[in-house]
C-alpha cells in the first residue's frame, strides 16, 4: 500500500485562501433570512412594550472543531517553543544520535471527540553560541532539511524510528491516543495534514510535524517542515512483500531518480550508504560455558549445584540468542557498485566496515534465578508443619510435647520432690526422636538418611566431635565475619548489617542456604518442614545437654540481625548462663563437702509486706538458685552487722560515708538480654499503662527490676552502707560534693544527693528502702534462663515453612548478592558492579520493615536474575570469543576490550572488519554455522564408498542478509529546474517479510 502525502490543493480540509475567503465572508452585511428574523423579533417586543427594542445577534462565524484543532495544535506549538526559526545549530558530531541523550515532552489533544496523542522528540544539545552567531539568515534552510544530507549518523543502533529513516534531530508526532481507532482513510489523513500545514504556516515553526497513519504495528508516518520559501514533505510506502523489480540498488535508484523529476543532464551525482545484516543463531561449535555438576559427591546430580553452602550460578541454556553482524558501505556513488538481479559486487568480507550487536535469549533458565523464585514462593504458602508432614505424625508429636511440658511444669515446681535427673527433658526428646523415626517409613521421608545427616554436619560441624562441655568448651562461636581478608570480612559484616540478614558464617545464614537447596533440589516444601522439625529437635537436645549452638556470635541478641538469628543468639545466651550456674553450684557444693556437714534445707527467701518490688515478678514460676548450706542467711532490710557477701573489688579507695569500711563493687546480675520482638513487646505493655501518675509509677517500678537487684547486691557487699554511698558507685553525677572550711581552719569534703534525688517519692528512695541484704547468687533471677529457652523453642517449634522462608528470606538474599559479587569479580563488568550496589540499597530499604512488601521483594529478585543474566552473557562472549593459544598479545588485549564493549554498549564497530581479530572469529562463526545448516550429515560407509567429485557445490560464508538499508541522497532543483538546489533523500529497507520506502522531498514553493 502506498501513502504518500498529497498536493495540499487536493486535501479535503479548507486550504489557507479557503480559510480567509470564509473569514472575509463572515464579515459581509447579513442575510436576507438573518433580517427577516430580526425584524419579525423586533415587530413581537414592540407589540408588548413599545419602548424597548430587543436586538438579537447570531454569530455565524463561530469555529468549527476543525478550526478548533488548527488552533489548539498552533497553541501546543508556542507553548513549546517551537516557533520561529530553528536553524544556525551546529551540526550533529558523528554517532550523537545514539550516545546523546533524547528528550521527550507530551500532551493531549482532541478533535471534536477523537483524542490524540502529541509528543515532542529533540537531541539534547548543549548551546555554546555567542549572541552573534545566533543572527540568522532570513533563507536559512530548516535544520531538519539540512539533517538530510549529514552523513555521521545514518544508521543509529538506538534511536526513534523517524530519526533511522529520516535523520531529523528534532520532530512532533501526532498519533492516535490510547483505544483510539487507526487513521486509515484517506479523508481522515488529508485533513490531518492540511491541519498541519495551517499550523506552520501560521506558527511559522520549522520542526518536523509527522501524522502516524495505519496500524501502529505498521509504523507508517507522513508528514511536513517548512520553511522561508521551502518545504520538505515526508512520505512513506510500506509492503509485506519486496517487489521483485525493486529488490536491489538498481531499481531502488530508478524509483529515487523518478521521484525526484530531475530534468537536468547530467544528473547530479547521488550518494549511496548501504548495510547489510546477516544474522547468526547457531552455536553448535562452541561449548556451553556453564560448569557440568560433579556427579561423584553424593548430593550432586542437578546442573550448577554440587554442594549444601555454595549457591548454583549460571545458565541452563545458551544466554546469547543472536548475533547481528552489520556490514556497511558508508560512502559509494552510483557509478562505483553494481548491484542488479544478475550480479552484486556487495560481499561482506569485502566491507570497509563492520559493526556487531547481539541479542539475549529471551527469559534464559539461570539456576540463580530459579533457585530464589522456588524459594520465595513458599512465602504464599499456608500449610503448617503437622499439615505437610501428616496428620499421624503431629499427633505423635503432640503426644511427645505434652509429656516434655509435663516434665517441664514438674521441673519448674519449687517443692520438686522427684529428682531432676529422671525427668531429664533431653531423654524424652530422643526417645520422641526415636519414636517419630520408628512410626515413619522410610520412602515416607522427604529427606533421605543420607541428604539429612550430611546437611546436619554441614549447620552443626561441631557434631562430628563427640559432644561434651569440655569438647564444645573452645567451640562455643564461630568467627561472625565472613572469612578471607580483613576487607572482605568489614564488607560483608557491613552487608549482613545493611540488609539486616546474619553473617555468612552464621548458622543462621547456613540454614538459609540449606533451606534453599533442600527446596530446589530434594523435595520442595516437605524436605522444607522435615529440615526445619529435625533442627528444632537438635536445638532441644543442645538446650538440655548444655551444648553451644555452633556458628553464633558471643554476646546478647544483635537487634541488628534477623529476628531468628536473634532467637538462635537468645537460646546461646540461656545455655551460657545454665552452664554457668550449673558450674558454680559444682564449686561451692564442692567446698562445702570439704568444709561444713549437710544443712538442713530452708526457704530461700523472704516474702516482703505490703508493695514489695518482689511482688512485680511471676514469684510461683521462678526458679531460685539458693543452696541448702545458704538457708540460714536471711537477708535483712537494715543491712548492718551481717556478713559481706559477693564482693568484687574495692571500688577507687573509697570508704563508706558512715564508718571507714572500705567500699566494695558488688557482684551483679547482668541485665536479661532481649530479642527485638520481646523489646516491642515490653513497648506495648508499658504504653497501655497510661500517664496518669500511678500508670507512670508503676512503669518505673517496672523497669527498675535491675536497679533494685544491684541496690540489694551493694547492701551484701556493703555492710552499714547507705543510699548515699550506693549513689557514689552507681549514679556518681547524683552526688555532690562541696569543701568546706570549719572554724579551726581546716577544710573538710561534704557531699550530699543532687535535687533529683530528694524530691518526694522518688523510686530510687523506695527501692533502696525496699531493697534486702541479698548477695546476686542468692537473688531472683532477671533472666530465667530456662523459662526463656522454653519459650524460644516454642516459638521456632510453631513456625509454618512459610514462616521460615519469611524469616530466612534476608540471608538468602544476602547470599545471592554474595554470589553475584564474586561471579562479577571474575568478569569485571563495571555496569553489573554498579546495578548491584543499587540493588543493594534497594535491598535494605525493602528488608528493614517487619512487614515485607512481597510485591517489591519479587520485583528485586527479578533484578537480581538479570544481573546473573548478564554475567552468563559475558562468560559466553568471553568464551566464543577467546584468543587461540600462541596469538598475539594484542590481539588477545583487542579481543577483551571488543567483549567489554558488546556487553556495554548496543552495537560495536569491529576494528579492521573482517581481517581484524575479532572480524576473523566473527568469519569462522558464520562459517561453521554455514557448513552445519547446509552439508548434510554424511555416514561413515558412505564416506567411504562415495568418491570426491569435482561438480561438489561450496558453501557461502554468509547466509543472506536478514536485512538491508539503502540510503540514497542527493541535491537538485524541484520542482522546476530553476528552483532551488534542495536536499532529498530516500531510505530503503528490504527484509524478507517487510518493504519500506522512507522518502523526505524538499520543494521550492517561491519559484516552482
Amino acid at each position: 500500500m502506498c501513502c504518500c502525502r498529497p498536493p495540499l490543493s487536493t486535501t479535503l480540509g479548507p486550504t489557507n485562501h479557503q480559510s480567509a475567503a470564509y473569514n472575509t465572508a463572515s464579515a459581509q452585511p447579513e442575510t436576507g433570512h438573518r433580517k427577516q428574523r430580526n425584524n419579525n423579533n423586533t415587530d413581537m417586543a414592540a407589540d408588548s412594550d413599545p419602548e424597548s427594542e430587543v436586538f438579537e445577534i447570531t454569530d455565524f462565524t463561530t469555529a468549527s472543531e476543525w478550526e478548533r484543532f488548527v488552533s489548539r495544535l498552533e497553541e501546543v506549538l508556542n507553548d513549546w517553543k517551537l516557533i520561529g526559526s530553528r536553524a544556525g545549530s551546529s551540526t550533529p558530531q558523528k554517532g550523537e544520535f545514539t550516545s546523546g541523550s533524547w528528550g521527550e515532552t507530551s500532551q493531549d489533544i482532541q478533535f471534536a471527540d477523537f483524542k490524540f496523542y502529541i509528543s515532542h522528540h529533540f537531541l539534547k544539545q548543549e548551546c555554546e553560541q555567542d549572541d552573534g552567531k545566533e543572527q540568522l539568515e532570513d533563507d536559512a534552510f530548516p535544520v531538519a532539511m539540512q539533517d538530510l544530507l549529514c552523513m555521521n549518523n545514518d544508521f543509529p543502533p538506538r534511536a526513534h524510528c523517524l530519526v533511522r529513516w529520516f535523520g531529523i534531530r528534532e520532530f512532533v508526532v501526532i498519533s492516535p491516543g490510547t483505544n483510539c481507532e487507526a487513521i486509515t482513510s484517506e479523508s481522515k489523513c488529508n485533513l490531518l495534514l492540511s491541519s498541519i500545514s495551517i499550523s506552520l504556516a501560521n506558527s511559522g515553526s520549522q520542526v518536523p510535524v509527522f501524522v502516524q497513519i495505519q496500524q501502529k504495528w505498521r509504523r507508517v508516518y507522513a508528514g511536513e517542515c517548512q520553511g522561508p520559501g521551502v518545504r520538505t514533505d515526508y512520505e512513506m510506502v510500506h509492503l509485506r512483500k519486496v517487489p521483485s523489480q525493486y529488490n536491489h540498488l538498481s531499481g531502488l535508484l530508478d524509483v529515487f531518480k523518478s521521484k525526484i523529476g530531475c530534468t537536468l543532464s547530467p544528473l547530479p551525482p547521488i550518494n549511496i550508504s548501504i548495510r547489510f545484516t546477516y544474522i547468526l543463531q547457531d552455536w553448535q561449535q562452541h561449548s556451553w560455558p556453564q560448569q557440568p555438576p560433579d556427579f561423584d559427591t553424593l548430593l550432586g546430580g542437578e546442573v550448577g549445584g554440587v554442594e549444601f553452602g555454595k549457591l548454583p550460578f549460571g545458565a541452563c541454556e545458551e544466554p546469547i540468542g543472536e548475533l547481528h553482524l552489520a556490514a556497511t558501505w558508508p560512502h559509494l556513488t552510483e557509478g562505483i557498485v553494481v548491484d542488479n538481479d544478475v550480479y552484486s559486487d556487495l560481499d561482506p568480507l569485502q566491507a570497509p566496515h563492520w559493526s556487531v550487536r547481539i541479542r539475549s535469549a529471551e527469559n534464559p533458565q539461570c539456576l540463580l534465578g530459579d533457585l530464589l523464585t522456588e524459594f520465595f514462593k513458599l512465602c504464599c504458602r499456608k500449610e503448617s508443619t503437622e499439615e505437610v508432614l501428616g496428620r499421624g505424625l503431629a499427633d505423635e508429636e503432640g503426644k511427645e510435647n505434652s509429656d516434655i511440658s509435663s516434665a517441664l511444669s514438674k521441673l519448674t515446681e519449687p517443692t520438686a520432690t522427684v529428682p531432676i535427673s529422671k525427668l531429664s527433658v533431653s531423654s524424652m526428646v530422643h526417645s520422641a526422636r526415636k519414636h517419630i523415626r520408628r512410626h515413619r517409613r522410610v520412602d515416607e521421608s522427604p529427606l533421605n538418611t543420607d541428604v539429612l545427616n550430611s546437611i546436619l554436619l554441614y549447620l552443626f560441624p561441631d557434631a562430628a566431635v563427640e559432644k561434651s562441655p569440655e569438647n564444645s568448651k573452645n567451640k562455643t562461636n564461630a568467627p561472625s565475619g565472613c572469612g578471607g581478608d580483613e576487607q572482605n570480612k568489614n564488607a560483608d559484616c557491613n552487608l549482613s548489617l545493611q540488609l539486616k540478614s546474619a553473617p555468612s558464617s552464621s548458622l543462621t545464614y547456613r540454614l538459609a542456604l540449606c533451606a534453599c537447596l533442600v527446596n530446589y533440589n530434594h523435595g520442595g516444601l516437605r524436605a522444607v518442614a522435615h529440615l526445619w522439625q529435625e533442627f528444632v529437635l537438635e536445638l532441644r537436645y543442645r538446650w538440655e545437654n548444655n551444648h553451644f549452638i555452633y556458628g553464633l556470635p558471643a554476646g546478647p541478641p544483635d537487634l541488628r540481625c534477623c529476628l531468628l538469628h536473634q532467637k538462635l543468639q537468645m537460646l546461646n545466651c540461656c545455655i551460657e548462663r545454665k552452664r554457668a550456674r550449673e558450674e558454680t553450684r559444682k564449686v561451692l557444693e564442692g567446698s562445702r563437702e570439704r568444709r561444713l556437714p549437710p544443712p538442713e534445707p530452708t526457704a530461700a527467701r523472704e516474702v516482703s509486706p505490703g508493695k514489695s518490688w518482689d511482688s512485680w515478678s511471676d514469684s510461683e514460676e521462678e526458679f531460685f538458685e539458693c543452696l541448702s548450706d545458704q538457708g540460714d542467711m536471711e537477708a535483712e532490710k537494715d543491712g548492718s552487722k551481717s556478713r559481706a557477701e559477693g564482693r568484687l573489688h574495692p571500688f577507687n579507695n573509697t570508704t563508706l560515708l558512715h564508718c571507714a569500711e572500705p567500699l566494695y563493687v558488688p557482684v551483679t546480675q547482668e541485665p536479661a538480654p532481649m530479642t527485638e520482638d520481646l523489646l516491642e513487646e515490653q513497648s506495648e505493655v508499658l504504653a497501655k499503662l497510661g500517664t496518669s501518675a500511678e500508670g507512670s509509677h508503676l512503669r518505673a517500678r517496672m523497669q527498675s527490676a535491675c536497679l533494685l537487684s544491684d541496690m540489694e547486691s551493694f547492701k551484701a557487699a556493703n555492710p552499714g552502707c547507705v543510699l548515699e554511698d550506693f549513689v557514689r558507685w552507681y549514679s556518681p553525677r547524683d552526688y555532690v560534693e562541696e569543701e568546706l572550711v570549719d572554724e579551726t581552719g581546716n577544710r573538710a569534703v561534704k557531699g550530699e544527693l543532687s535535687p533529683r534525688m530528694k524530691i518526694p517519692g522518688n523510686m530510687w528512695v523506695e527501692a533502696w528502702e525496699t531493697a534486702r541484704v541479698t548477695p546476686a547468687r542468692r537473688q531472683r533471677r532477671l533472666f530465667d534462663d530456662t523459662k526463656e529457652a522454653e519459650k524460644v523453642l516454642h516459638y521456632l517449634a510453631v513456625q509454618k515453612p512459610a514462616d521460615l522462608t519469611r524469616h530466612l528470606l534476608p540471608c538468602i538474599l544476602h547470599a545471592a548478592i554474595l554470589k553475584l559479587k564474586e561471579e562479577e569479580s571474575i568478569e569485571d563488568l563495571p555496569s553489573v558492579r554498579k546495578t548491584i550496589q543499587q540493588a543493594t540499597g534497594q535491598a535494605s530499604k525493602l528488608l528493614h520493615p517487619l512487614n515485607h512488601d512481597y510485591k517489591k521483594l519479587e520485583d528485586f529478585i527479578n533484578q537480581l536474575m538479570l544481573m546473573e543474566t548478564a554475567i552468563t552473557r559475558a562468560r559466553s562472549l568471553k568464551a566464543k570469543f577467546a584468543s587461540c593459544e600462541g596469538g598475539k598479545e594484542e590481539d588477545a588485549e583487542e579481543l577483551e576490550k571488543f567483549v567489554s564493549s558488546l556487553l556495554e554498549e548496543p552495537e560495536v564497530v569491529v576494528m579492521g572488519g573482517g581481517q581484524g581479530p575479532a572480524g576473523s572469529i566473527i568469519h569462522r562463526l558464520f562459517v561453521n554455522a554455514q557448513r552445519a545448516a547446509l552439508l548434510p550429515p554424511l555416514d561413515d560407509d558412505l564416506c567411504r564408498d562415495q568418491k570426491p567429485t569435482g561438480g561438489s557445490h561450496k558453501v557461502p560464508d554468509f547466509p543472506s542478509p536478514a536485512g538491508r538499508e539503502i540510503l540514497l541522497r542527493t541535491c537538485v532543483p524541484r520542482p522546476a529546474p530553476y528552483s532551488k538546489a534542495l536536499p532529498q533523500r530516500l531510505f530503503c529497507v528490504l527484509m524478507k517479510e517487510e518493504f519500506r520506502l522512507a522518502g523526505a522531498f524538499s520543494s521550492d514553493t517561491s519559484f516552482f
